[in-house]
């Protein structure tokens, strides 16, 4: 039974976030209705991370087998064709009958939006997080620093996080800003839940001048999400933003230029993939 890899973006503002749900529309809800139209067949699919309610992607990737045969570009096309217009399908690939969506992954990549100004957004309200306050976008990025490395999140994961470790291999982070919006870009192996949230609230504190640059150092080592640790940042400013693979399996892994926010500086990420 031949294996199908998918590419994907979407905007989870209408979500219940990716998870399929009895009581409420998940993506992969949406994404298998449409995958068993075009197949004629019932298709479930395992998806590289989930993502929370309202957050977004410019590249999730996604596996289902089917007993169907259609070309690459009729998964495309025909998927897009029964999907709303809030998610699209990029891409498609056949892969080994052992590639796995999730476990073959060897990091993601997310990007986290601060649109910085007074005025609160009207257009962009579900696209990004509002920050009023003037943030210092050099005294984040070296703050960001501390956290490179294989460290235990415990204070950057939410509380019903599922995960059985907190040891995390986070690759890069940066923290960039052009004219009204501040970037947070960050590479890990992978995620705890709400841990990139986590680590923007307190990014943006010391951004405020709220915390000193020493601040997320001091909560890895408190190891202990119920202490002082900041507020989680809205989900609006998230996007997941690329999987990166095995080279060999040639398979798409960072969002091209439909990335947000829009614009020729932004067409490349600014974290390369990790191998």
């Amino acid at each position: 039974m031949p294996r199908i890899a998918l590419g994907l973006e979407y905007d989870g503002s209408l979500f219940a976030g990716w998870q399929a749900q009895t009581d409420a529309t998940g993506i992969q809800n949406a994404l298998e209705a449409a995958l068993s139209f075009v197949a004629n067949h019932p298709v479930l699919v395992t998806a590289a991370g989930r993502t929370d309610a309202g957050v977004h992607a410019c590249m999730q990737v996604v596996h289902f087998d089917t007993q169907s045969e259609r070309t690459e570009r009729g998964w495309v096309m025909g998927a897009n064709t029964n999907l709303a217009e809030s998610i699209g399908v990029l891409w498609a690939r056949v892969v080994p009958n052992d590639f796995n969506a999730r476990f073959n992954a060897l990091a993601r990549s997310y990007r986290y939006v601060i649109l910085n100004r007074m005025p609160r957004p009207s257009l962009l309200r579900d696209r990004v997080c509002w920050v009023r306050e003037s943030l210092n976008a050099d005294q984040m990025h070296i703050a960001a620093q501390h956290l490179v490395g294989v460290h235990d999140f415990s204070s950057f994961r939410a509380a019903e996080c599922q995960s059985r470790s907190p040891i995390r291999r986070l690759y890069r982070i940066g923290v960039s800003r052009v004219d009204e919006y501040v970037v947070i870009d960050v590479t890990a192996n992978a995620f705890l839940h709400h841990m990139v949230r986590n680590i923007a609230g307190v990014l943006i504190a010391v951004g405020r001048g709220d915390e000193n640059i020493d601040w997320p150092k001091q909560l890895l080592q408190m190891r202990n999400r119920q202490r002082h640790s900041g507020v989680t940042a809205s989900a609006r400013g998230l996007y997941l933003f690329g999987v990166m693979y095995p080279p060999q399996l040639e398979l798409p892994s960072a969002a091209r230029s439909s990335a947000w926010p829009p614009g020729p500086e932004w067409i490349a990420p600014t974290i390369e993939p990790v191998y």
